[in-house]
């Protein structure tokens, strides 16, 4: 409230705001003001602005008691609005300008200012806890100075926006924020700081190694794109942009001859990082290329459809609960795990018993809304604190989600492990949604289901391919990197630390649930495989019996 100052006759601005100088003197130079109610200067702009927070308040306060005391004289310089705020469990933080302030005051985007999005985690992903954040920096074309933050996530977001509000206090560029050494211990940081992070994708850009496009650009500009998504195929099973061309980074080398040097190729990952890189290796070919900003994270966080936590067709108060309410821990599940045991479990209980569930995939908390909207069950309530994701969900009640078919059919010719691996993932996430699956195996995709140790009598040609073939799952080789074994046996090693289920587990899990194996009658005659090689519960069939499904699926899949 200013009518004080307004009647004592002080100078103010167009908003009532008091006017005063360095020392936080008045038009009068006997009165002193500070706090939200005077206008002081944009450290970043340098115009005047309005600021209420504490921290300037207090330093206000300080240089006036200062001058008031006739001590060594102390002025305010300004200030840039470092701020943060506890939303729910989500923190967010800003520093210096956001782009609606340098809009305002004229600035073009990629003209005069651009910035760099990043989604680092929090710490050390091998250690307990580490949680995602997103980290906006906008700078100066012309000088590479730093303008302005924004963060948000669960952990470490203050710390980052405070390196951020030094940097700029002290007039650093984005090549500061490169060289800056910040304490690093797993639980704290990674080696390479988000901060630090957020540097080296600026500079990428202003070097020229790198063109950022934002999910907005894409948007507005879709007819000049072409979107190729360089992610694994587990990972797109999760989501893709429509009419994406999927071709994963490490065999991208290799299929380059499949595009089209006359495109504009706007290429996508999960985060940005590996997008980074097929942006290089697509350019260094000669072909035109961009990286979309934040990758498919960015694209997913601005396009996805926002809603409450308990909707109006999963959620009903008419059916009672029933018994005790059952508790389920998957964390340290990774997806499509945590879906997969929510699934099992609710399979096992009665109509309008509740499951409470937690879990530490961040992924979860919104696979669970779209889960409950496919099999008929109620979202009662979900939340999120510290890393861990919570769900309750109630058995029935309801409403199940229309769509045309129900039924997904897979090919599976390649008998590599980490594709039938991602075969069997889709097959149990996508039981779990709902669906009736059907997996037909032809070729060398027999050997992801023979079993070992069976001896069976064959001709001569049978024998040969016996010695030559994997012997069962357990035996089958990376598609890359295999390194006479080594490779596959370090996959399995690694999904084990991680909590992720066996290729031998994911077969049987899918056979639990339903999923129809088929295997083609005629690779088995040309490979001189036998019906009693084959797991228990795999049926025998043709083309007739595989189109047949393809016919009533509404996904089909070539693996």
């Amino acid at each position: 409230n200013t009518a004080l100052a307004k009647e004592a006759g002080l100078k103010v601005n167009q908003r009532g705001g008091v006017m005063v100088n360095e020392r936080m003197q008045t038009s009068d130079p006997h009165i002193y003001a500070v706090g939200d109610m005077i206008e002081v200067k944009n450290l970043v702009s340098g115009l005047p602005t309005m600021i209420p927070l504490a921290g300037p308040a207090n330093k206000q306060g300080r240089a006036v008691a200062a001058n008031m005391l006739g001590l060594e004289e102390e002025t305010y310089e300004g200030s840039m609005g470092t701020s943060v705020a506890k939303v729910f469990d989500l923190t967010v933080a800003s520093t210096g300008e956001n782009e609606k302030q340098l809009q305002a005051r004229g600035l073009q985007y990629q003209k005069d200012y651009a910035y760099s999005l990043v989604h680092p985690m929090s710490h050390a992903g091998y250690y307990p806890g580490a949680t995602p954040m997103t980290l906006k920096v906008l700078f100066s074309l012309e000088d590479g100075r730093v303008l302005g933050a924004q963060c948000v996530g669960f952990d470490g977001v203050d710390k980052r926006i405070d390196v951020i509000a030094t940097s700029i206090y002290f007039k650093g560029t984005i090549h500061d924020l490169k060289r800056l050494e910040l304490s690093y211990a797993p639980p704290y940081s990674n080696a390479k700081d988000p901060v630090n992070m957020a540097g080296f994708v600026a500079a990428n850009y202003t070097k020229g190694l790198s063109d950022g496009v934002s999910v907005r650009q894409y948007l507005d500009n879709k007819e000049q794109y072409t979107v190729l998504d360089v992610r694994e195929d587990v990972e797109c099973a999760a989501g893709t942009i429509p009419s994406a061309v999927r071709i994963p980074l490490p065999q991208l080398r290799e299929r380059l001859s499949e595009l089209d040097k006359q495109k504009n190729y706007l290429v996508c990952c999960a985060v940005g990082i590996r997008g980074y890189i097929a942006e290089r290796i697509l350019k260094q070919k000669g072909f035109t290329a961009s990286n979309l900003m934040g990758g498919y994270r960015s694209w997913k966080d601005w396009t996805q459809e926002v809603s409450t936590s308990m909707r109006q067709d999963t959620y009903q108060d008419k059916l009672p609960t029933q018994g005790q309410e059952i508790t389920l821990d998957v964390c340290g599940l990774s997806c499509p795990g945590p879906i997969m045991e929510v699934s099992k479990r609710i399979a096992d209980m009665q109509e309008g018993e509740t499951l409470s569930v937690q879990a530490s995939d961040p992924g979860f908390i919104r696979d669970i809304d779209s889960w409950c909207q496919n099999t008929g069950n109620a979202l009662l309530s979900k939340s999120a604190e510290k890393g861990i994701f919570r769900a309750v969900v109630r058995k029935g009640g309801g409403a199940v989600q229309q769509s045309r078919d129900k039924e997904k059919t897979m090919i599976v010719f390649d008998g590599d492990l980490d594709k039938a691996i991602a075969a069997f993932i889709i097959a149990n996430g996508s039981v779990a949604m709902g669906n009736k699956v059907n997996i037909f195996f032809t070729f060398w995709g027999l050997n992801i289901i023979k079993r070992e140790g069976v001896r069976a009598k064959k001709d001569l040609m049978g024998r040969m391919f016996s010695l030559m073939l994997p012997k069962s799952s357990q035996r089958l080789s990376l598609s890359k990197m295999n390194f006479g074994g080594m490779g596959s046996r370090m996959m399995r090693a690694v999904m084990k630390k991680k909590g992720i289920s066996s290729l031998e587990d994911l077969i049987k899990q899918a056979q639990d649930s339903g999923v129809r194996l088929v295997a083609c009658q005629m690779s088995m005659d040309v490979m001189g495989i036998t019906k009693e090689e084959l797991l228990d519960g795999v049926e025998i069939g043709g083309v007739a019996s595989m189109l047949n499904d393809n016919d009533r699926s509404n996904m089909n899949l070539f693996i």
